[in-house]
């Protein structure tokens, strides 16, 4: 079927495929991958091959699954942002993983880079966020308006490297684009998200906000599992590595 030329895809056409450096962690309930900017979670309108079957391809060619894998989608990472998310490959760990997600029992940490530094370099968020999906933009109030969800993060700036500063987030809530748009209200806009308030765009559709790190309990083993995601290696992103 052919794809409205309003829907079709602004991002370059990611055709890679998963392999083992880009697992994370992996046993016989969860898959974690280090998501590229630019990948797609699960399917939408554009037509363009996400994340998810990508995911299920490898696991059904490494356990020579002829007739394919389950494969459970627990959380999404926005298009341009890359980092560390978390499927679950049975259907008891997905179901045990998404009442963590609804819980609050996942600890998620963020790092984005901006150009301008934070005037309160550390401190809470919180706002009240209406998304207008029609725009796919998020708008932030201070007070409760109708419609709104409340957004809570925690923020602190770790340092800076030639003009830029990088911030750690550790957001309590899960809102659609909730930390680039508060992060926007402290004139902080995210390097290269110009829907957000940074004067350019990326040539690569990718933004500076990578998940770095998922801390959790497993959801069968009951044993702590923390998984780190490595920066991208793009020419920017690891120069902030010696930051951490």
């Amino acid at each position: 079927m052919a794809i409205p030329a309003n829907q079709k895809s602004k991002f370059p056409v990611l055709s890679l495929d998963i392999t083992d450096r880009d697992i994370l962690f992996e046993d016989n309930h969860l898959i974690a991958v280090n998501k590229r900017a630019g990948d797609i979670v699960q399917v939408d309108d554009t037509g363009d091959e996400s994340l998810d079957e990508k995911v299920k391809r490898y696991i059904a060619k490494k356990y020579n699954k002829p007739n394919g894998a389950f494969l459970g989608v627990v959380h999404r990472l926005d298009r341009p942002v890359s980092g560390v998310i978390l499927f679950a490959k049975t259907s008891k760990s997905l179901e045990r993983i998404n009442k963590m997600f609804k819980s609050r029992d996942m600890h998620k940490t963020y790092w984005a880079v901006v150009r301008n530094r934070p005037a309160i370099e550390s401190g809470t968020l919180i706002h009240w966020l209406v998304k207008n999906p029609q725009k796919n933009v998020t708008k932030a109030y201070e007070k409760e308006v109708p419609g709104s969800q409340r957004a809570e993060l925690n923020y602190k700036l770790i340092g800076e490297l030639g003009g830029y500063y990088l911030i750690e987030v550790d957001p309590i809530t899960g809102r659609p684009h909730q930390i680039r748009v508060q992060l926007a209200t402290l004139n902080c806009p995210i390097v290269g998200d110009n829907k957000y308030g940074y004067p350019r765009g990326s040539l690569k559709k990718s933004i500076c906000l990578h998940a770095r790190k998922l801390q959790f309990m497993h959801p069968v083993k009951l044993e702590p599992i923390t998984i780190f995601a490595p920066l991208p290696q793009d020419g920017f992103w690891e120069r902030f590595e010696s930051l951490a």
